[in-house]
């Protein structure tokens, strides 16, 4: 990173308020859209997200408020990737302001290849006590965060997208009872499937509650900002796709013992879960939320083992879950297209 970082003066620009009054803009009910138009707030969300000097990834920009915000905390470049057309005029304008420091992307997140916003970032070892200097940063529609979180959970152990350059730190907003779910620890009642799979990936922390009142239009809910930051070693020691089936199979009866549920791994010899519990030497009156990460661990193990064992596989269930997160670049993928495209016209 650079020794000596500016912060970036935008030249006078129009208020975010005016700025969707003049393109006539207005948030989308079915695209989960609410903006917030406080610098104030925005400024405070960069200063929490750590941004100074460092690469940084806006998901979601929309009008473009959190965009200045993390400009003016010194963010070293800013790619803002928004999948909603009606905002490029907007963002435009704030990009041919920032002196190279801001590049907009007409995408959708979800498809969208994150190194390619960081062509200059330099890669830290994931086993280094130091992040990289690669920020994601998102005031996330509500409908997205959760999808969003879950491909970014699966791509760590991959060490894909934004994670090619190291344990890079997250801070998104979320709706606040999900905020509370994600880090609700095992031996607490509201412990969720998506709790374990985050915690044993991530050290979350709670930095920012946002009341429903700051934005635009008001939600129903407040909100929370949360950072993350991948760990240096995962907290269960197993492939994700197991995790992601041993997790699914004990919360998928939240009132009954783990005995009970975890008889769905092995849908066509449901006893076997009777010789996982004795392997795994736990006690069988547990209930979902009580199973910490030492047990989780133990599970997994004895799980893959039978598995193995009776020839069976260790995925029986079916897991509903994003796409994968894209590991061609966005520029292969156009080129890809556009190969298609002149086979289909060839053929005709």
């Amino acid at each position: 990173m650079s020794a000596n970082p500016i912060p970036l003066r935008l030249p006078p620009m129009p208020k975010i308020a005016d700025i969707l009054r003049i393109y006539g803009l207005s948030a989308k009910k079915q695209l989960s859209q609410n903006f917030i138009l406080d610098l104030n707030i925005t400024d405070k969300i960069a200063r929490v997200a750590d941004v100074f000097d460092c690469h940084v990834c806006e998901v979601g920009a929309g009008p473009g408020s959190l965009t200045r915000s993390l400009l003016h905390a010194g963010a070293k470049h800013v790619s803002a990737v928004e999948i909603d057309g009606r905002f490029m005029p907007s963002l435009e304008m704030l990009q041919s302001a920032s002196k190279g420091r801001l590049t907009v992307h007409h995408a959708d997140i979800m498809k969208f290849h994150i190194p390619d916003a960081f062509p200059r970032a330099d890669v830290v070892r994931w086993e280094s006590n130091d992040t990289p200097g690669v920020r994601m940063v998102g005031n996330l529609p509500f409908n997205v965060s959760i999808p969003l979180l879950l491909q970014w959970l699966e791509a760590i152990p991959q060490r894909a997208g934004p994670f090619v350059f190291g344990r890079s730190p997250m801070a998104l907003v979320f709706q606040k009872e999900v905020a509370d779910n994600i880090q609700s620890p095992p031996g607490n009642s509201e412990c969720t499937r998506l709790a374990i799979m985050t915690q044993y990936l991530c050290e979350v922390k709670r930095k920012y509650s946002l009341p429903r009142q700051v934005f635009v239009p008001e939600p129903k809910v407040d909100a929370s900002l949360l950072c993350f930051v991948p760990r240096v070693t995962p907290l269960i020691n197993a492939p994700f796709i197991v995790v992601e089936q041993v997790v699914k199979a004990i919360y998928s009866e939240r009132r009954k013992t783990i005995r009970n549920s975890l008889r769905t791994l092995f849908p066509h010899k449901p006893e076997i879960a009777d010789e996982l519990m004795e392997r795994s030497e736990l006690d069988s009156t547990l209930r979902p939320h009580q199973v910490d990460f030492d047990d989780y661990d133990k599970i997994c193990q004895s799980f893959i083992e039978l598995s193995r064992d009776h020839s069976l596989p260790v995925t029986p269930l079916r897991v509903r879950k994003p796409v994968s997160i894209t590991t061609v670049s966005n520029k292969e993928e156009k080129t890809r297209k556009n190969e298609n495209n002149l086979e289909i016209i060839s053929s005709l």
